[in-house]
This record gives C-alpha cells, structure tokens and sequence, in this order.
C-alpha cells in the first residue's frame, strides 16, 4: 500500500511550486500518494500585511489559496491538477494576474470559473483556514510553504530550486524520510544563492 505523503501549498509561492513538481517525480519512483492541501500565505502574515478587502493586490494574493480551497470543496480529485496549472501560469509562464490565472486553472481542468468568484470574498476562509491551520500546526508559526509531511512527521520544505527527476528525487526524498525518524531533528538550512528555475 503506498504511503501517503500530505503536501500544503499556497499556489503564489515559487519555492511551495518547485518543490511540488519534486514530489511528483518521487510518487514515479517511490511508493507514494500525494494528498495535497491548501495553506494560505496571507493567513500565515495577518497582522503584517493589509487585510484583503482594504487593498487590491492584496486580495489578488489570497485569490489563489482561496480557489483552491473552492476546489477542494467542490472537486477535492481535481485539487493536484489545479495546482499544476495555476502553478505553471504564474511560475513558469510568468502570469502576475492571478485572478486570470486561477480563472485559467480552473477551466483548463474543466471546472467552473465562476468559483473565483467566491475566492473574492471570505466565503471560502473559514475552510482555508481550517486546512492551513492542520498543516501549519505541525511545524510553527515560524514557517511558510511548502510544508510536506509522512510517517507522522512534518518539515518546512525541502526549499529547492531545481527539480530533481527519477532516481535524483527518489534519494532527496529517502533522505527526508532518514531525517524524520529522528524526533530530536528539526532543522538544515543554507542562504539561497538562485531563484527557482522551472521555466
């Protein structure tokens, strides 16, 4: 039986989206199931930033998780291939509209668009922040995304910038899994020298 692998992602970060596709190249040669899950960037900096009905950009920002998490409540199957398309709109095409690029997503994978509506107001919040909520307690507020979990342990990261494919992926993440079984681990971390290049 393959083990499952929860992944929670905020669609606009870049570092949640690279290593996204590095999980997906683990479950080709690793046996696993990734189950994804919404988590929110702009709940994670309430209290820092504008909420989102003061300020255009910031709604923009939260419009993503919030469609997200509209399509975990309506398609919750669909959710990993949402992701993959808005993720490859903003990330690797460039798209800075994300309201465009959700409604993209959304009827790329045969949804209806008009979920973005309600990711315009807070209909959706109470179960993003539920979700955000389940992932995000697991490794403190002192993080953001991604954050991956298995066998009842969860990590902040891997924070990568390339994708590793075929047996590459499958040893990052046999590493992680060393790393995990050790409950007094909790922390490698270096300055990032690159962006993530997933063009």
């Amino acid at each position: 039986m393959a083990e499952r692998v929860d992944f929670w992602f905020d669609p606009i970060c870049p570092f949640a989206y690279a290593t996204s596709r590095w999980i997906l190249e683990v479950e080709k040669v690793r046996d696993i199931e990734v189950r994804w899950n919404v988590m929110s960037l702009g709940v994670l900096n309430e209290g820092k930033n504008p909420a989102p009905t003061e300020d255009d950009d910031v709604l923009a920002r939260w419009i993503p998780a919030r469609t997200s998490t509209a399509v975990a409540a309506t398609a919750p199957d669909r959710l990993g291939d949402f992701y993959t398309a808005i993720g490859h709109d903003i990330h690797v095409t460039g798209h800075r509209d994300f309201e465009g690029a959700a409604r993209r997503a959304l009827t790329e994978i045969g949804l209806d668009e008009s979920l973005v509506e309600g990711a315009k107001t807070d209909s959706y919040d109470e179960a993003m922040r539920k979700t955000h909520e389940e992932g995000i307690s697991q490794v403190g507020q002192d993080v953001g995304t991604p954050i991956v979990a298995f066998e009842g342990t969860a990590f902040f990261g891997p924070v990568i910038t390339r994708v590793p494919t075929g047996e590459e992926a499958g040893k990052i993440f046999d590493a992680a899994v060393t790393l995990a079984g050790y409950p007094y681990f909790f922390e490698l971390k270096r300055s990032r020298t690159e962006r993530p290049q997933l063009g």
